[in-house]
């Protein structure tokens, strides 16, 4: 299962990792476009700060994913393959469950258009995730772990 760790540490509270998280989303994938042309989609990654400290805070892809569990859709499941916790759009009715329900606040609403949940989905079609490629103090990590 692919997870994405943050060292504190090390990271400088740059929010890169929000603006290519945003671009990654985008229609264009074109940072320039992105911003002055389109209407950005939320980053599926969030720094939280607090005084020095700051971190990257997205999906942890829990064992446990209460995300999943209070969905009443099944727009949020887990695969029982993999472990990943995924995410089907087109099924989210916006009830928001999945944002109460996630301890670790890596779920939010988007409020742009049609309700629905935001959350990381580890950048599909990527060999490395968009915020983990783009982070420049190497605070974003990705580790592949068992099921």
């Amino acid at each position: 299962m692919r997870r994405i760790y943050c060292r504190d540490e090390v990271c400088i509270g740059c929010r890169l990792c929000e603006i290519h998280c945003q671009v990654e989303h985008s229609a264009s994938k074109d940072i320039l476009k992105t911003f002055k042309k389109e209407t950005p989609p939320p980053p599926m990654v969030r720094v939280e700060e607090r005084g020095a400290t700051s971190f990257a805070l997205q999906c942890r892809q829990c064992p446990e994913p209460y995300c999943a569990y209070s969905c009443i859709t099944g727009a949020i499941w887990q695969d029982v393959d993999t472990g990943e916790v995924l995410h089907d759009k087109e099924k989210c009715i916006g009830c928001w469950t999945c944002v109460l329900a996630c301890p670790k606040g890596a779920v939010r609403p988007d409020l742009r258009g049609p309700r629905v949940a935001v959350r990381c989905d580890l950048c599909p079609g990527r060999e490395i995730p968009a915020c983990v490629e783009s982070c420049p103090n190497d605070a974003l990590y990705e580790v592949d772990e068992e099921f």
